[in-house]
């Protein structure tokens, strides 16, 4: 082990709830040393969603300070001077209100790379529109069957457009990182959700860009969904137009009648295979059907509640739940999930108190390493 990926790299964020803070995660755990300036009276508005707040941010530390007062301006901007990368996540022109652009900034810091995420970006006729996950959703054309079937659907538990953006953003500052190296120089990054959502619906746009038919992109096939087993515990079969898989589910299933029925066949009559497939499914135990599908190499799954996922043991082998030991007590994290072979990654600090580490950070030497503690041995979930 030669330390970790981002090790010395370092990381203002100003950017709060979840977009922001998922990015930083991820830098974070590969070992950049992340700093949150939260604004004072209550910090990041996600402190009142307690989980939600502590989950995203480990590995941190946490300054106050008011952008809106002069020396809360003077003193991020003497932070940048030393820093490596900022993120915000302001509504456009906000920074430059404050004195805090990257015009500004990089006067004093022309290595410094700067990142804003927003929702719809720093340009176009909704650039100053406020939006969450769910309205980037819309715009972005991942709603689209529901326009098309006018049937309006509870939202998706998972806020796809907050996780597409934070991965992209950190992406990108990893990409500017490595540009740095060639270039000596830093840059300016302009990210929106919105855009992020689009570009993970490359395939489907493209198909609408051109004129082709959606079909040449999904097509509905009966076996590729969720079924309810004999003793109500819920299965995924993900057969998407692979004849081999269909071919030996049919004989797993005891639906030798519709083992030859090619893909265009399957799609055509997706209703009724899939109403014969549940009825199936329905006649026999989870446990029977996961000896019978791992034996015939059949793509299923489990569909787990939440407090099975830590429990089950593929995930177990992978440790992606870890627990770190602090001064409040033992809590668990999802530990990231990028191996590397010669690299340390992991959880060091739980999430900070807010301003926490204001007064080290505003000390002579901002980023020192007071209060960190050595990466954590990973403990199984039992």
């Amino acid at each position: 082990m030669i330390g970790s990926p981002l090790e010395g790299v370092k990381v203002l964020s100003l950017a709060e709830q979840y977009p922001g803070p998922y990015a930083t995660l991820l830098l974070a755990d590969l070992g950049a040393d992340v700093a949150l300036i939260e604004r004072p009276g209550g910090g990041d508005p996600a402190r009142k969603l307690e989980s939600l707040f502590s989950s995203l941010s480990r590995n941190k530390r946490s300054i106050v300070l008011d952008l809106k007062s002069s020396d809360g301006q003077r003193r991020l901007t003497e932070l940048s001077t030393t820093a490596d990368v900022l993120i915000e996540g302001y509504r456009p022109d906000v920074m430059k209100k404050f004195g805090l652009s990257y015009t500004a900034l990089k006067q004093k810091n022309p290595r410094l790379i700067y990142l804003s995420l927003t929702g719809f970006g720093q340009n176009g006729p909704y650039r100053r529109r406020p939006t969450h996950d769910l309205s980037c959703q819309g715009v972005a054309g991942v709603l689209f069957q529901q326009r098309r079937t006018g049937r309006p659907q509870e939202p998706f538990q998972l806020p796809v457009a907050d996780l597409a953006s934070g991965t992209l953003a950190a992406f990108g500052v990893a990409s500017a990182l490595l540009a740095r190296e060639r270039t000596g120089h830093g840059c300016y990054i302009d990210l929106a959700m919105t855009d992020s959502l689009v570009s993970w619906m490359t395939a489907y746009h493209y198909a609408a860009l051109n004129g082709r038919p959606m079909t040449e992109v999904y097509e509905e096939e009966p076996a590729y969904g969720t079924f309810v087993c004999a003793d109500n515990e819920m299965i995924t079969l993900s057969i998407p137009n692979e004849d081999h898989y269909w071919k030996a589910l049919c004989e797993c299933t005891g639906l030798d009648h519709l083992a030859s029925t090619c893909h265009q066949d399957r799609v055509q009559h997706v209703a009724e295979y899939r109403q014969q497939l549940a009825a199936a499914i329905a006649g026999q135990r989870r446990e029977e059907w996961r000896a019978r599908f791992d034996a015939a190499e059949i793509p299923w799954g489990d569909v787990h509640d939440l407090h099975n996922v830590s429990i089950d043991p593929q995930l177990r082998t992978r440790d992606l739940f870890v627990r770190l030991k602090s001064e409040q007590g033992a809590e668990w994290h999802v530990n990231q999930p990028l191996r590397f072979d010669c690299y340390k990654t992991g959880i060091n600090l739980p999430a900070p108190k807010l301003g926490e580490h204001t007064r080290e950070f505003l000390s002579s030497q901002p980023w020192s390493e007071t209060g960190k503690c050595p990466p954590i041995r990973p403990e199984r979930r039992d």
